[in-house]
């Protein structure tokens, strides 16, 4: 490695510098007691399961997918179907014949974290791969046709008729273009983003990383609107318009018990979007979701900090006035429970992750 790159390419320098990678922990522990002390306000108990009261858990944890895209507007998410690991592929098929599905799909657990163990399946025989390894739940979906992926944050208090807009990313899939001289591997190592996701990439294309890509040519290396498979987050708040504060207000007034949370969306045309027309809701998270606009590289951790302080509050708001109307807080105990299971889950999906 030249010298001129040891600071700008080196995965520990790539992390050190630019904190959009550093994990939890780092992000969050010393904000980490205005979070306890809005606990402590609500008597001891973690105030945010009663902020969406028809999602489990309030969408904090261990929310599961099923439950939630019956809540949503049908015409606004692709169609699925529920496979309970160890489902023969047999199975399976019958289920995508009854269905009228057709390859792609994608594959992605009941309950998710960070689009863990997301797998976009081409055929049979990927889908008899990921059958063979997910050792969770999971749901088959139809790949939604739009191409363009946000996410957009959203939030009503229950006593007033009309929600907000908060914030709006863009993500832009890890792509290259081809030279007619580089190899794949050589074209991903170039961009520092992608350097952090080399061992995922060289489990995916193999051999293929040493292939020439043609001059010009475009490849999308990961078909995944998810920061922690490389994804770059783009702040898009502005365009948050009035016309798209109405309408996904309207859209958002229609799912039953949902007061704050993130929409991940795919869209082709933005006017659509903006007029609350063409879209698909792939994921409705709740009470757990990250302001994901803070990722921009162009924003300081200090954005961050501001931003996550500033929706814990409006969680706060929304959970004790459904609090007031007789939903309840989760107690410790089962809050712990809940942080419990969630950690065996997670365990579990990274393990499926390395085996896909």
């Amino acid at each position: 490695m030249r010298l001129s790159k040891l600071f700008t390419h080196h995965p520990f320098f790539i992390r050190l510098l630019n904190w959009e990678y550093w994990n939890f922990s780092a992000v969050y522990g010393l904000i980490y007691p205005i979070f306890a002390w809005l606990c402590i306000r609500a008597g001891g108990k973690y105030f945010f399961t009663a902020a969406n009261p028809t999602i489990a858990n309030g969408g904090f944890l261990m929310e599961q997918k099923q439950d939630i895209y019956p809540l949503l507007p049908e015409a606004f998410y692709p169609a699925y179907f529920f496979v309970k690991a160890g489902t023969s592929v047999a199975d399976i098929q019958q289920q995508i014949i009854q269905h009228q599905f057709r390859f792609p799909l994608i594959a992605k657990p009941v309950i998710g974290m960070q689009g863990k163990a997301v797998k976009k399946l081409e055929s049979i025989d990927q889908l008899q791969q990921y059958a063979s390894v997910c050792t969770v739940d999971y749901l088959i979906q139809e790949l939604s046709p739009y191409k363009h992926e946000v996410g957009i944050f959203y939030y009503r208090m229950p006593d007033e008729a009309n929600g907000q807009i908060t914030g709006v990313v863009a993500k832009e899939p890890m792509t290259v273009v081809g030279d007619g001289v580089s190899s794949l591997y050589q074209l991903i190592m170039e961009v520092p983003r992608y350097i952090l996701q080399i061992d995922a990439l060289t489990q995916i294309y193999g051999q293929r990383m040493q292939q020439v890509l043609v001059k010009g040519e475009e490849l999308i290396l990961a078909p995944y609107g998810n920061h922690a498979r490389g994804s770059k987050f783009v702040d898009w708040t502005e365009r948050a318009d009035e016309v798209m504060q109405k309408n996904i207000d309207a859209v958002c007034k229609q799912i039953n018990g949902f007061y704050y949370g993130r929409l991940d969306v795919m869209y082709t045309d933005w006017d659509n979007l903006r007029n609350g027309k063409n879209f698909h809701i792939i994921e409705l998270n709740g009470a757990g979701s990250d302001p994901t606009h803070m990722y921009d590289p162009k924003h300081s951790i200090f954005f961050a900090w501001r931003e996550i302080i500033r929706h814990w509050m409006i969680l706060w708001r929304i959970s004790k006035i459904n609090h007031q109307k007789g939903h309840p807080y989760m107690t410790l105990r089962e809050g712990a429970a809940m942080f419990r299971s969630n950690a065996v889950h997670v365990k579990a999906l990274d393990e499926i992750a390395l085996k896909l």
